[in-house]
């Protein structure tokens, strides 16, 4: 008895020793995989502060003095194309919740003929490139004389953006559990009730997961509105950022000034809203994971 009380607190000891060990190459591949993934915004961050001459002369290493400035100039060129990206961004989703909330709703708690079917269609959808549909889609757009204006924008994100939302959608609220549903069937609430006091106040992580996804394929869409908006007021970010390249040469400080400025409100979202995606993703509460 005396002997295994000896020994047992020199046994603890060893065993943190050795998760040390074999957690140290973890924590090194780790740190260097940030810095890896975190080397191209230091560059475009050490750029931004540069003039030409100083980009030239020092390519990889900062350069003083720092031009602050760059950032003035900057946001006054891309600001109208930050406004349109977050209008295009919240009209889509409004237009994308709306739509995988509802139809994830109905595909979770409602049984009805060809409920799978239409389900498996909605899932192949997804395997379909986004290139493969691009003529059709244009083509489309062009007959509904929606080319050139914000409509070209929001419509087709909304189509795409709730394929993979209502599936989203439906995976979340079916891990709700079906007690809360029949107790307030009990007290006589109706589907629309179930909808509004129960099933839309718990999916608020997955709602967030969707908007997420939502911004962040709105910010970095280029093709699309560069192939449909030829107006430069109704241009997006992305496209926008394209006027620091000007006939007479690329500005490189205020462009990557721009670069730096158009990447605040994803990193913002994300890391105000980081928990909530997760959340999502998973499939539960923040927290709960």
């Amino acid at each position: 008895m005396s002997a295994a009380t000896i020994q047992a607190p020199s046994r603890q000891p060893r065993t943190r020793v050795k998760r040390r060990r074999t957690g140290a190459p973890i924590h090194v591949a780790l740190i260097a995989l940030v810095a890896i993934g975190l080397l191209p915004y230091l560059f475009v961050l050490t750029t931004s502060v540069k003039t030409n001459e100083q980009f030239a002369t020092s390519y990889w290493v900062p350069s003083f003095p720092l031009h602050f400035e760059n950032y003035a100039t900057a946001w006054n060129q891309i600001a109208p194309f930050m406004l349109v990206s977050i209008v295009v961004a919240a009209a889509s989703i409004v237009g994308i919740v709306a739509l995988s909330l509802l139809s994830g709703y109905v595909f979770a708690r409602f049984q009805f003929p060809g409920r799978r079917f239409f389900f498996t269609l909605v899932i192949a959808l997804l395997m379909v490139p986004s290139i493969a549909s691009l003529i059709p889609l244009f083509v489309m757009m062009r007959d509904m004389g929606l080319l050139n204006t914000l409509w070209v924008l929001i419509v087709p994100r909304i189509a795409g953006g709730a394929v993979l939302g209502t599936i989203l959608m439906k995976t979340f609220i079916e891990g709700i559990p079906q007690e809360l549903f029949d107790a307030a069937r009990v007290d006589g609430a109706g589907a629309g009730r179930l909808f509004r006091s129960i099933m839309l106040p718990l999916s608020l992580p997955v709602v967030g997961t969707v908007s997420l996804l939502t911004v962040i394929g709105v910010w970095n869409d280029f093709f699309w509105p560069l192939l449909t908006v030829t107006d430069n007021a109704l241009k997006p970010v992305s496209v926008g950022l394209l006027f620091f390249r000007g006939q007479a040469g690329t500005d490189y400080g205020p462009m990557f000034a721009g670069y730096m400025i158009a990447s605040l409100p994803l990193l913002l979202l994300f890391l105000f809203l980081s928990k909530y995606f997760l959340a999502g993703i998973q499939g539960g509460l923040p927290g709960s994971h």
